[in-house]
C-alpha cells in the first residue's frame, strides 16, 4: 500500500515537473515571438488609421483585398523612419496614399516619376500626379519627386535609400529592354544592404518568358535571375499576393482581369470571380 502511495506521489511529482517545463518552454516561445510578427503588429498599429482614412480613393481602398498593403509592406520591412523610393506611382497613387502619410514625419517618400521623354499619355498622368501632390499639402508636402527612365536619371541620391519598391512594372521593362538600366538605377540609389521589393504578375512555368511576354506575366525564376545578375540577392519571398484562381491564359493577358477588364462587359462576372492576377512578392538586398 505504501509503495502504491509512493508511486502515486512520484507520478504527481513527475507530472508537475513536466507541467513546469512545458510552461517554461511556452513562456520562452512567447517571449521570442518572431520579429516579423512583432514588426507587422507595430506597422499595423500605424497603418490601420491610414488605410481607413478618408483621403484614400474608393477605387484604391477596394483593392486592398488583392494588394494586401499591410502584409506586403511588413514583409519588405518598411518602418516609419525609412527612406522609400517608389517607382512610377502614377496619379492613381495606390501606395502613395499609404506610404507618404506613414513616412512624412520621420522618414521620406520619394516618387520616381516620368521624365520629359515619356509618351504623351504618361506625361499627362505625371502632371495629374504633380497636381495631386500640390492639392493636398497636409499629406504630400514632404514628397520628393524625381525622374525615372531606366538609368538615365538618379532616382535618389546615391546610397541614400533604405528601400526601392516597384509594383507590376518589371514586365514592361523586360519587354522594352530597359530592365538592366532600371536595376542599375535601383542599385545605385540603395544603401549597402538596402532592400529592393518587387511585386509582379507571376508567369507560367510551362512557357518561356518570351512566349508570354505580351500577356504581362513574368516567370518568377526569370525575374530572380535578372535581378540577382544586377547585384542583388534574393533573401525572401512571400505568397501574400498569390491568386491560385488565375489560370494565366486569358484572351487579353493580365489586362483581362480586374481592375482593367479590357474585354469590358464580356465575361465580366467570370473574371471578377477570378480577381486580380497571381503575383510574386520578392525581397532582395543590395550586395
Amino acid at each position: 500500500m505504501r509503495s502504491m502511495k509512493m508511486l502515486s506521489l512520484a507520478a504527481k511529482s513527475s507530472s508537475a515537473r513536466w507541467l513546469r517545463v512545458a510552461a517554461f518552454a511556452l513562456s520562452v516561445a512567447l517571449s521570442c515571438a518572431p520579429a516579423k510578427a512583432q514588426e507587422q503588429s507595430a506597422l499595423g498599429q500605424r497603418l490601420g488609421p491610414i488605410l481607413g482614412a478618408p483621403h484614400r480613393s474608393p477605387a484604391n481602398a477596394v483593392r486592398d483585398g488583392y494588394r494586401h498593403p499591410l502584409e506586403t509592406l511588413a514583409f519588405f520591412g518598411i518602418r516609419e523612419d525609412s527612406t522609400v523610393v517608389e517607382i512610377l506611382p502614377g496619379s492613381g497613387g495606390y501606395y502613395l496614399e499609404i506610404l507618404a502619410p506613414l513616412l512624412k514625419d520621420r522618414g521620406r517618400y520619394i516618387a520616381a516619376g516620368r521624365d520629359e521623354a515619356a509618351p504623351p499619355q504618361y506625361l499627362a498622368d505625371h502632371r495629374k500626379l504633380l497636381q495631386r501632390l500640390q492639392a493636398e499639402p497636409a499629406l504630400y508636402a514632404s514628397v520628393l519627386v524625381t525622374k525615372f527612365s531606366a538609368d538615365r536619371h538618379p532616382i535618389a541620391p546615391p546610397g541614400s535609400a533604405d528601400f526601392v519598391l516597384t509594383f507590376r512594372n518589371l514586365h514592361n521593362w523586360i519587354e522594352r529592354s530597359e530592365v538592366e538600366g532600371a536595376l542599375r538605377a535601383f542599385h545605385k540609389a540603395l544603401k549597402p544592404g538596402g532592400v529592393l521589393g518587387v511585386v509582379d504578375h507571376r508567369g507560367r512555368t510551362d512557357m518561356t518568358q518570351e512566349a508570354q511576354m505580351k500577356t504581362g506575366y513574368v516567370r518568377q525564376d526569370h525575374a530572380i535571375a535578372l535581378i540577382e545578375k544586377a547585384g542583388f540577392k534574393l533573401v525572401d519571398s512571400s505568397e501574400v499576393n498569390a491568386n491560385r484562381l488565375d489560370t494565366k491564359d486569358h484572351p487579353e493577358g493580365v489586362w483581362t482581369l480586374p481592375p482593367t477588364y479590357r474585354l469590358k462587359d464580356k465575361d465580366r462576372e467570370k473574371y471578377a470571380a477570378i480577381g486580380e492576377s497571381d503575383r510574386f512578392t520578392l525581397k532582395f538586398v543590395k550586395q
